[in-house]
């Protein structure tokens, strides 16, 4: 019999991604999205249009805000898995509006979680949570699941709750319930205020003179980037298991925001000469003196973190999981996926 599964944040990039996994996998697949008045399926659209699809996904309005939907779609569906994935999950923005942040990121995990556990099905739940727990302190790294929380973001706050509620609830009630902490994953699917797509889009329009420079915060914060679409995989593995448990996904290396920006540049045949320091710092094309980078106060967070970097030991060993793209290659994915966008 085919399984069923239901993803919260369909549309985002790990949504995306996971919905692709989930159907090579002989899944059907239902997804949550919130209703707007222009079209926001784009990263799902080539599934949803592909024939060989018909059938097998089904979107439903809801929103994680709302206990009664939750209620009626673990109802009405009845999944065999449940992936969280939806959430107010840009920490900048958080700093913008924390309450709402809260609400969305934070107690909408305990509205999904008692819709299931009320069910009374042997629904299997996947928290989608994340390396933000952590807030980057340098002498913790690298990070793994024995790691003290520090979050310092109201998105890693509403995080840190959704994590201690999912292992509450496994613990309280005997449920299948896993959080993954997942440290960065990017891909051309990434949305566009992320930081690493703000570089690999400002390095494909300045090449074809559409942008004159980019300007970025924090030059040296470091964070363990991977590929979004080996990250699904590991998600669908923790709900694979005979028991339930929370693993890190991390690649084990780290690289700072500046290094992402110069592999972004290289890829197009530019190399980054930098010079100064802090926001004085600028980043010239050393061929032609031209300044590309620059630093805008604007963009630093009130509360910095300096350093992700994950130890992902325990899923290699239990899930069998591995990361399969390097860094280099996934900003080079990133780069090429933007070039073609800005020159068809």
């Amino acid at each position: 019999m085919m399984k069923k599964a239901l993803i919260t944040g369909i549309t985002g990039q790990d949504g995306s991604y996971l919905t692709e996994l989930l159907l090579k996998k002989g899944y059907e697949v239902h997804g949550v999205i919130r209703r707007h008045s222009t079209p926001c399926t784009d990263r799902i659209d080539h599934i949803l249009s592909n024939a060989e699809n018909k059938g097998r996904v089904f979107l439903h309005y809801g929103d994680l805000t709302d206990s009664s939907n939750a209620h009626a779609l673990i109802r009405e569906i009845q999944p065999d898995e449940v992936y969280n994935l939806a959430a107010q999950s840009h920490v900048a923005v958080s700093f913008e509006v924390p309450e709402y942040t809260a609400e969305a990121t934070g107690v909408g995990t305990i509205r999904l979680l008692e819709a299931v556990r009320q069910s009374g099905l042997p629904i299997r739940f996947y928290q989608a949570s994340t390396s933000e727990l952590f807030g980057g302190l340098p002498e913790t790294a690298p990070q793994s699941e024995a790691t003290p929380f520090y979050p310092k973001s109201p998105y890693g706050v509403a995080k840190l709750y959704s994590y201690w509620i999912t292992k509450n609830y496994r613990e309280s009630y005997d449920m299948f319930a896993c959080n993954g902490i997942l440290f960065n994953h990017e891909s051309p699917r990434r949305g566009e205020t992320f930081v690493t797509r703000k570089i690999t889009i400002a390095a494909a329009k300045i090449m074809v003179g559409k942008q004159e420079k980019l300007s970025l915060g924090n030059l040296d914060a470091k964070r363990d980037w991977g590929f979004a679409g080996d990250y699904v995989e590991g998600m669908w593995r923790m709900l694979q298991k005979n028991t339930p448990d929370d693993y890190v996904l991390a690649t084990n290396e780290t690289h700072t925001v500046r290094e992402f920006a110069e592999l972004a540049f290289r890829e197009l045949g530019v190399e980054l000469r930098w010079q100064g320091a802090g926001i004085e710092e600028k980043g010239y094309d050393i061929k032609t003196g031209r300044l590309l980078v620059d630093v805008d106060p604007r963009f630093f967070r009130p509360a910095e973190v300096e350093l992700l970097w994950g130890n992902p030991s325990k899923a290699e060993k239990d899930l069998g999981w591995r990361r399969k793209v390097s860094f280099q290659e996934l900003v080079q994915m990133m780069v090429q996926a933007d070039v073609e966008m800005f020159t068809r």
